[in-house]
């Protein structure tokens, strides 16, 4: 990236600034101590005032500037432009959100009020996005079946959009928490990226699909893909919407969350295994895995510039030649 910029190089000189004033007030008064007694005044009273009355401020103004440009000078004005290259390899991040019926439980809140599971996750996922930079990611969501919602990206943008689409049930009901994983293994592991994370959230146990989560944790290791596993939902009974011909109403159940699994899972790729009852815990969870998860950006800077103090003295030398000429000429000064 390329940039112009205008700076000092030895910007503590300004400190002399405080000189200026001083300089240009003590100048005046000096200029202004031409004394002739009279014994009265009265008679010049309605005479006008002269060009060299009127603008007898000139002189000190002039050495006032001058000083200024000369500490200006002092402090090395320089003009140039600035490159800085970023080098980054990034991290492959594939996010597995778990989209089956038991993501309606209303066991969650935004802004204080009532809210589903998926809707508090899509939230913090979407918060934790914004934070990343250099990394690609991609989304995989899961219920009885699994499938890639956006490819790895770097268009964040892109990816909210599709975060944003993503729906209770559009997947069925079901909880394939092996498909999901192993769709997400299969999206990273032929990728050149050395760190390739996984970041696989359910509220369930595995009761749909084809492969065991286990199998799908060992295919992970396999390939150097490491997975932090996320069980969310309170614990004990929890609010949840059901349909009934009289219109929706609120009932309690017990949703079954398959803690030992996630555990496993993430102990046999090196991750860590978290769970979030609220909001709250669920926007820590996804922050400590931002903090985990780092990426390294070497930055390198390139400066090419040019030095302006001599055009600074010239100007400083050249108002100072005026400043001698107009004081020992237009505005000479009478002993």
């Amino acid at each position: 990236m390329n940039q112009l910029f205008f700076q000092f190089d030895d910007p503590y000189f300004f400190v002399l600034l405080f000189l200026v004033p001083v300089v240009f007030l003590f100048s005046r008064r000096a200029s202004g101590v031409i004394k002739i007694h009279f014994s009265s005044v009265k008679l010049f009273a309605g005479v006008p005032r002269s060009f060299r009355e009127k603008f007898k401020f000139v002189v000190p103004l002039l050495r006032a500037l001058v000083l200024t440009l000369f500490i200006a000078a002092l402090a090395r004005p320089q003009w140039g432009n600035k490159t800085t290259e970023s080098l980054s390899e990034g991290i492959d991040i594939l996010l597995a959100i778990d989209t089956s019926g038991s993501m309606k439980a209303l066991d969650f809140h935004l802004e204080r009020s009532e809210a589903n599971r998926l809707d508090a996750v899509k939230r913090v996922v979407g918060d934790f996005v914004s934070k990343r930079s250099h990394d690609r990611i991609g989304m995989v969501i899961f219920g009885e079946e699994a499938y890639t919602q956006c490819p790895l990206t770097l268009d964040y943008d892109v990816l909210r959009t599709f975060l944003k689409w993503v729906r209770i049930g559009v997947v069925g009901d079901g909880t394939a928490v092996g498909n999901g994983l192993a769709t997400a293994v299969k999206r990273l592991k032929n990728q050149p990226t050395k760190s390739k994370i996984i970041i696989l959230l359910t509220d369930g146990r595995n009761n749909a699909g084809e492969i065991a989560p286990l199998t799908a944790a060992a295919i992970a290791k396999e390939f150097g893909i490491k997975v932090y596993t996320i069980g969310v939902g309170s614990k004990g009974p929890v609010p949840y919407p059901e349909q009934t011909p009289f219109g929706v109403r609120k009932v309690y159940a017990e949703l079954d969350l398959d803690e030992d699994t996630l555990k496993e899972i993430a102990q046999i790729t090196g991750g860590q295994y978290f769970r979030a009852t609220d909001t709250g815990e669920l926007e820590e969870i996804y922050g400590t895995i931002d903090q985990l998860e780092k990426t390294e950006v070497k930055v390198k800077e390139y400066s090419e510039y040019f030095e302006l103090y001599p055009w600074f003295l010239a100007a400083g030398l050249l108002f100072l030649v005026m400043e001698v000429l107009l004081a020992q000429t237009l505005f000479v000064r009478i002993p």
